[in-house]
Protein backbone atom coordinates (compact mmCIF):
# COMPACT_ATOMS: atom_id res chain seq x y z
CA UNK A 1 0.00 0.00 0.00
CA UNK A 2 1.34 3.39 -1.00
CA UNK A 3 1.25 6.12 1.66
CA UNK A 4 0.41 9.65 0.46
CA UNK A 5 0.45 13.02 2.20
CA UNK A 6 -1.18 14.91 -0.68
CA UNK A 7 -3.70 13.74 -3.25
CA UNK A 8 -1.52 14.87 -6.16
CA UNK A 9 1.08 12.23 -5.21
CA UNK A 10 -1.22 9.43 -6.40
CA UNK A 11 -0.82 10.22 -10.11
CA UNK A 12 -3.33 7.58 -11.30
CA UNK A 13 -2.92 8.52 -14.96
CA UNK A 14 -5.88 7.20 -16.90
CA UNK A 15 -6.94 4.85 -14.06
CA UNK A 16 -10.16 5.65 -12.22
CA UNK A 17 -9.97 6.32 -8.48
CA UNK A 18 -12.35 4.76 -5.96
CA UNK A 19 -12.32 6.39 -2.51
CA UNK A 20 -13.15 5.23 1.01
CA UNK A 21 -13.28 8.17 3.45
CA UNK A 22 -13.37 7.98 7.23
CA UNK A 23 -11.54 8.16 10.55
CA UNK A 24 -11.47 4.34 10.76
CA UNK A 25 -10.34 4.08 14.40
CA UNK A 26 -10.14 0.35 15.11
CA UNK A 27 -10.85 -0.56 11.47
CA UNK A 28 -13.82 -2.58 12.76
CA UNK A 29 -16.28 -4.70 10.77
CA UNK A 30 -18.20 -1.65 9.56
CA UNK A 31 -15.02 0.09 8.43
CA UNK A 32 -13.87 -3.08 6.71
CA UNK A 33 -17.12 -3.24 4.74
CA UNK A 34 -16.56 0.33 3.47
CA UNK A 35 -12.95 -0.38 2.48
CA UNK A 36 -13.75 -3.73 0.87
CA UNK A 37 -16.57 -2.16 -1.15
CA UNK A 38 -14.06 0.43 -2.38
CA UNK A 39 -11.51 -2.24 -3.30
CA UNK A 40 -14.16 -4.28 -5.13
CA UNK A 41 -15.26 -1.21 -7.12
CA UNK A 42 -11.66 -0.43 -8.03
CA UNK A 43 -10.96 -3.98 -9.18
CA UNK A 44 -14.09 -3.97 -11.31
CA UNK A 45 -13.02 -0.73 -13.00
CA UNK A 46 -9.31 -1.65 -13.11
CA UNK A 47 -8.83 1.46 -11.01
CA UNK A 48 -7.08 2.49 -7.80
CA UNK A 49 -8.54 1.80 -4.34
CA UNK A 50 -7.63 4.83 -2.20
CA UNK A 51 -8.42 5.12 1.52
CA UNK A 52 -8.64 8.72 2.78
CA UNK A 53 -8.18 9.31 6.50
CA UNK A 54 -6.69 11.87 8.91
CA UNK A 55 -3.54 12.27 10.99
CA UNK A 56 -5.57 12.77 14.17
CA UNK A 57 -9.14 12.41 15.33
CA UNK A 58 -11.14 15.43 14.06
CA UNK A 59 -12.44 16.07 17.58
CA UNK A 60 -8.87 16.96 18.59
CA UNK A 61 -9.43 20.21 16.68
CA UNK A 62 -13.18 20.83 16.60
CA UNK A 63 -14.08 19.53 20.08
CA UNK A 64 -10.90 19.01 22.13
CA UNK A 65 -12.92 18.43 25.31
CA UNK A 66 -14.69 15.50 23.67
CA UNK A 67 -11.82 13.61 22.06
CA UNK A 68 -12.49 9.88 22.44
CA UNK A 69 -9.61 7.65 23.55
CA UNK A 70 -8.20 5.82 20.55
CA UNK A 71 -8.55 2.11 19.94
CA UNK A 72 -5.57 1.94 17.58
CA UNK A 73 -2.30 3.77 17.15
CA UNK A 74 -1.78 5.41 13.76
CA UNK A 75 0.68 2.74 12.63
CA UNK A 76 -1.65 -0.02 13.84
CA UNK A 77 -4.49 1.49 11.79
CA UNK A 78 -2.27 1.71 8.70
CA UNK A 79 -1.13 -1.90 9.03
CA UNK A 80 -4.71 -3.11 9.31
CA UNK A 81 -5.92 -1.11 6.31
CA UNK A 82 -2.95 -2.33 4.27
CA UNK A 83 -3.84 -5.93 5.15
CA UNK A 84 -7.28 -5.46 3.56
CA UNK A 85 -5.67 -4.83 0.18
CA UNK A 86 -6.06 -1.09 -0.46
CA UNK A 87 -3.71 0.26 -3.13
CA UNK A 88 -2.96 3.58 -1.41
CA UNK A 89 -3.80 5.61 1.67
CA UNK A 90 -4.01 9.40 1.79
CA UNK A 91 -3.20 10.69 5.28
CA UNK A 92 -4.57 14.23 5.44
CA UNK A 93 -3.39 16.70 8.05
CA UNK A 94 -6.42 17.69 10.11
CA UNK A 95 -5.70 21.15 11.48
CA UNK A 96 -7.77 24.26 12.18
CA UNK A 97 -7.66 25.49 8.59
CA UNK A 98 -8.71 22.07 7.28
CA UNK A 99 -11.60 21.89 9.75
CA UNK A 100 -12.99 25.24 8.55
CA UNK A 101 -13.46 24.29 4.91
CA UNK A 102 -17.01 23.37 3.81
CA UNK A 103 -17.62 19.73 2.98
CA UNK A 104 -18.32 20.60 -0.67
CA UNK A 105 -14.95 22.35 -0.96
CA UNK A 106 -13.17 19.29 0.42
CA UNK A 107 -14.72 16.96 -2.17
CA UNK A 108 -14.22 19.34 -5.09
CA UNK A 109 -10.56 19.70 -4.15
CA UNK A 110 -10.10 15.92 -4.02
CA UNK A 111 -11.76 15.57 -7.43
CA UNK A 112 -9.53 18.25 -8.91
CA UNK A 113 -6.30 16.81 -7.48
CA UNK A 114 -7.06 13.15 -8.19
CA UNK A 115 -8.47 13.56 -11.67
CA UNK A 116 -11.57 11.49 -12.30
CA UNK A 117 -13.14 10.01 -9.15
CA UNK A 118 -15.11 6.90 -10.02
CA UNK A 119 -16.81 6.36 -6.65
CA UNK A 120 -16.82 7.45 -3.01
CA UNK A 121 -17.75 5.02 -0.25
CA UNK A 122 -18.56 6.16 3.30
CA UNK A 123 -20.71 5.10 6.22
CA UNK A 124 -24.39 5.97 5.81
CA UNK A 125 -24.22 8.46 8.71
CA UNK A 126 -20.85 9.96 7.71
CA UNK A 127 -20.61 13.76 8.10
CA UNK A 128 -17.70 15.99 7.17
CA UNK A 129 -16.66 19.59 6.60
CA UNK A 130 -17.15 22.80 8.58
CA UNK A 131 -20.18 22.57 10.89
CA UNK A 132 -20.83 19.06 9.54
CA UNK A 133 -21.98 20.56 6.26
CA UNK A 134 -21.23 17.41 4.26
CA UNK A 135 -23.15 14.14 4.33
CA UNK A 136 -24.30 11.38 1.97
CA UNK A 137 -27.03 13.51 0.29
CA UNK A 138 -24.45 16.26 -0.38
CA UNK A 139 -22.07 13.65 -1.81
CA UNK A 140 -24.81 12.41 -4.12
CA UNK A 141 -25.50 15.94 -5.38
CA UNK A 142 -21.79 16.41 -6.09
CA UNK A 143 -21.61 12.96 -7.63
CA UNK A 144 -24.36 13.83 -10.10
CA UNK A 145 -22.41 16.93 -11.12
CA UNK A 146 -18.88 15.48 -11.09
CA UNK A 147 -19.87 12.03 -12.36
CA UNK A 148 -18.95 9.75 -9.49
CA UNK A 149 -21.04 7.11 -7.73
CA UNK A 150 -21.73 7.33 -4.00
CA UNK A 151 -22.09 4.34 -1.69
CA UNK A 152 -23.46 5.08 1.80
CA UNK A 153 -22.84 1.79 3.59
CA UNK A 154 -25.32 0.80 6.29
CA UNK A 155 -23.76 0.05 9.67
CA UNK A 156 -22.93 -3.58 10.45
CA UNK A 157 -24.94 -5.15 13.27
CA UNK A 158 -24.03 -8.05 15.54
CA UNK A 159 -27.16 -9.43 17.09
CA UNK A 160 -29.40 -6.43 17.67
CA UNK A 161 -26.63 -3.86 18.17
CA UNK A 162 -24.68 -1.74 15.71
CA UNK A 163 -20.90 -2.18 15.51
CA UNK A 164 -19.19 1.14 16.28
CA UNK A 165 -15.94 2.47 17.67
CA UNK A 166 -17.91 3.77 20.68
CA UNK A 167 -19.23 0.30 21.49
CA UNK A 168 -15.77 -1.21 21.10
CA UNK A 169 -14.34 1.35 23.56
CA UNK A 170 -17.08 0.48 26.03
CA UNK A 171 -16.32 -3.24 25.70
CA UNK A 172 -12.58 -2.68 26.23
CA UNK A 173 -13.19 -0.52 29.32
CA UNK A 174 -15.49 -3.20 30.72
CA UNK A 175 -12.88 -5.91 30.11
CA UNK A 176 -15.09 -7.70 27.59
CA UNK A 177 -12.25 -8.22 25.14
CA UNK A 178 -14.08 -11.09 23.43
CA UNK A 179 -16.88 -8.70 22.44
CA UNK A 180 -14.32 -6.13 21.29
CA UNK A 181 -12.61 -8.79 19.18
CA UNK A 182 -15.92 -9.83 17.63
CA UNK A 183 -16.65 -6.25 16.56
CA UNK A 184 -13.09 -5.68 15.35
CA UNK A 185 -13.04 -8.90 13.37
CA UNK A 186 -9.69 -9.79 14.95
CA UNK A 187 -8.25 -10.13 18.48
CA UNK A 188 -8.11 -6.82 20.33
CA UNK A 189 -4.59 -5.45 20.68
CA UNK A 190 -2.93 -2.32 22.01
CA UNK A 191 0.10 -0.84 20.23
CA UNK A 192 2.21 1.81 21.97
CA UNK A 193 5.78 3.07 22.19
CA UNK A 194 8.20 1.96 24.90
CA UNK A 195 9.22 4.86 27.15
CA UNK A 196 11.60 5.16 30.09
CA UNK A 197 10.30 4.13 33.49
CA UNK A 198 11.78 4.24 36.99
CA UNK A 199 13.50 0.82 36.70
CA UNK A 200 11.51 -0.62 39.64
CA UNK A 201 10.86 -3.87 37.79
CA UNK A 202 14.56 -4.29 37.14
CA UNK A 203 15.30 -3.67 40.83
CA UNK A 204 12.82 -6.41 41.75
CA UNK A 205 14.43 -8.81 39.28
CA UNK A 206 11.67 -8.61 36.66
CA UNK A 207 12.58 -5.92 34.09
CA UNK A 208 9.61 -4.40 32.29
CA UNK A 209 9.02 -2.32 29.19
CA UNK A 210 6.87 0.70 30.01
CA UNK A 211 4.32 1.54 27.30
CA UNK A 212 2.98 5.06 26.85
CA UNK A 213 -0.81 4.74 27.37
CA UNK A 214 -1.65 8.40 26.68
CA UNK A 215 -4.66 8.81 24.46
CA UNK A 216 -5.66 5.13 24.30
CA UNK A 217 -8.65 3.30 25.70
CA UNK A 218 -7.47 0.55 28.07
CA UNK A 219 -8.89 -2.59 29.67
CA UNK A 220 -9.51 -2.57 33.44
CA UNK A 221 -6.54 -2.41 35.76
CA UNK A 222 -4.98 -5.76 36.54
CA UNK A 223 -2.44 -8.35 35.47
CA UNK A 224 -2.79 -10.04 32.09
CA UNK A 225 -1.05 -12.65 29.98
CA UNK A 226 -0.32 -11.43 26.48
CA UNK A 227 1.54 -11.95 23.24
CA UNK A 228 3.87 -9.08 22.35
CA UNK A 229 4.83 -8.26 18.78
CA UNK A 230 7.77 -5.95 18.19
CA UNK A 231 6.93 -3.62 15.32
CA UNK A 232 10.09 -1.51 14.94
CA UNK A 233 11.69 -1.71 11.54
CA UNK A 234 8.67 -3.05 9.71
CA UNK A 235 6.98 -0.39 7.60
CA UNK A 236 3.18 -0.51 7.81
CA UNK A 237 2.96 0.75 4.25
CA UNK A 238 5.20 1.06 1.21
CA UNK A 239 6.06 4.09 -0.88
CA UNK A 240 6.27 1.80 -3.91
CA UNK A 241 3.57 1.51 -6.52
CA UNK A 242 0.97 -1.24 -5.95
CA UNK A 243 2.69 -3.37 -8.59
CA UNK A 244 6.13 -2.88 -7.01
CA UNK A 245 4.76 -3.60 -3.56
CA UNK A 246 3.38 -6.99 -4.57
CA UNK A 247 4.98 -9.68 -2.43
CA UNK A 248 7.47 -12.04 -3.95
CA UNK A 249 8.01 -15.64 -2.82
CA UNK A 250 9.91 -15.66 0.44
CA UNK A 251 9.06 -12.03 1.26
CA UNK A 252 9.21 -11.75 5.08
CA UNK A 253 8.34 -8.06 5.54
CA UNK A 254 5.28 -8.78 7.70
CA UNK A 255 7.01 -11.23 10.05
CA UNK A 256 7.84 -9.58 13.38
CA UNK A 257 9.39 -11.03 16.55
CA UNK A 258 6.67 -12.19 18.97
CA UNK A 259 7.09 -12.95 22.68
CA UNK A 260 4.97 -14.26 25.54
CA UNK A 261 4.56 -11.77 28.35
CA UNK A 262 2.93 -10.72 31.60
CA UNK A 263 1.38 -7.25 31.49
CA UNK A 264 0.27 -4.97 34.33
CA UNK A 265 -2.13 -2.06 33.96
CA UNK A 266 -2.54 0.08 37.04
CA UNK A 267 -1.36 2.76 39.45
CA UNK A 268 1.02 0.56 41.50
CA UNK A 269 -0.76 1.10 44.86
CA UNK A 270 1.96 -0.72 46.81
CA UNK A 271 4.30 2.26 46.27
CA UNK A 272 1.86 4.67 47.99
CA UNK A 273 2.71 7.49 45.57
CA UNK A 274 0.72 10.64 46.48
CA UNK A 275 0.27 11.36 42.75
CA UNK A 276 0.11 7.92 41.11
CA UNK A 277 0.24 7.70 37.33
CA UNK A 278 -1.39 5.01 35.24
CA UNK A 279 1.25 2.55 34.06
CA UNK A 280 1.25 -0.14 31.39
CA UNK A 281 4.22 -2.41 32.13
CA UNK A 282 5.20 -5.50 30.16
CA UNK A 283 7.57 -8.26 31.28
CA UNK A 284 8.62 -10.36 28.28
CA UNK A 285 9.28 -13.97 29.26
CA UNK A 286 12.77 -15.28 28.53
CA UNK A 287 13.88 -12.02 26.92
CA UNK A 288 16.85 -9.75 27.43
CA UNK A 289 17.52 -6.65 25.39
CA UNK A 290 16.76 -2.97 24.87
CA UNK A 291 13.24 -2.07 23.72
CA UNK A 292 13.31 1.71 24.19
CA UNK A 293 11.67 3.59 21.35
CA UNK A 294 10.11 0.49 19.82
CA UNK A 295 6.40 0.04 19.27
CA UNK A 296 5.07 -3.07 20.98
CA UNK A 297 1.72 -4.51 20.00
CA UNK A 298 0.02 -6.28 22.90
CA UNK A 299 -2.54 -8.99 22.11
CA UNK A 300 -4.31 -9.92 25.33
CA UNK A 301 -4.58 -13.65 26.00
CA UNK A 302 -6.29 -13.63 29.41
CA UNK A 303 -6.49 -11.93 32.80
CA UNK A 304 -4.65 -13.37 35.80
CA UNK A 305 -5.90 -11.10 38.57
CA UNK A 306 -7.12 -7.64 39.52
CA UNK A 307 -4.79 -4.89 40.73
CA UNK A 308 -3.71 -5.41 44.35
CA UNK A 309 -1.94 -3.47 47.10
CA UNK A 310 0.81 -5.36 48.97
CA UNK A 311 2.26 -4.59 52.37
CA UNK A 312 5.85 -4.55 51.10
CA UNK A 313 7.97 -4.69 47.96
CA UNK A 314 9.07 -8.15 49.03
CA UNK A 315 5.47 -9.38 48.97
CA UNK A 316 4.99 -7.69 45.58
CA UNK A 317 8.09 -9.44 44.25
CA UNK A 318 6.77 -12.82 45.41
CA UNK A 319 3.43 -12.16 43.72
CA UNK A 320 5.11 -11.18 40.47
CA UNK A 321 6.98 -14.50 40.52
CA UNK A 322 3.64 -16.30 41.01
CA UNK A 323 2.12 -14.28 38.14
CA UNK A 324 4.94 -15.32 35.83
CA UNK A 325 4.54 -18.97 36.83
CA UNK A 326 0.80 -18.70 36.19
CA UNK A 327 1.48 -17.13 32.79
CA UNK A 328 3.77 -20.01 31.81
CA UNK A 329 1.03 -22.45 32.81
CA UNK A 330 -1.51 -20.47 30.78
CA UNK A 331 0.62 -20.58 27.67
Amino acid sequence: MKLLQTATELQPGSRKVCLAIGVFDGVHLGHQQIIRQTIAAARQQEGVALVVTFDQHPSSIVAPDKVPPLIYSQSQKLRTIASLGADALLMLRFDRAFSEQPGETFIRRLARELGHIQSICVGADFVFGHKRSGNVPVLKELGAELHFAVHGITAVALGSQIVSSTRIREAIRAGDLAAAAQMLGRPYSLAAKVVEGDQLGRQLGFPTANLDPAGFVLPPNGVYVAHITRRTGVAPVSHQSPAQAEKQPGDRRDVCPTHRAVLNIGHRPTLQNPAPQLRVEVHLLDFTGDLYGEELEVTFAGKLRAEQKFVSLGELKSQIARDIAAARTHF
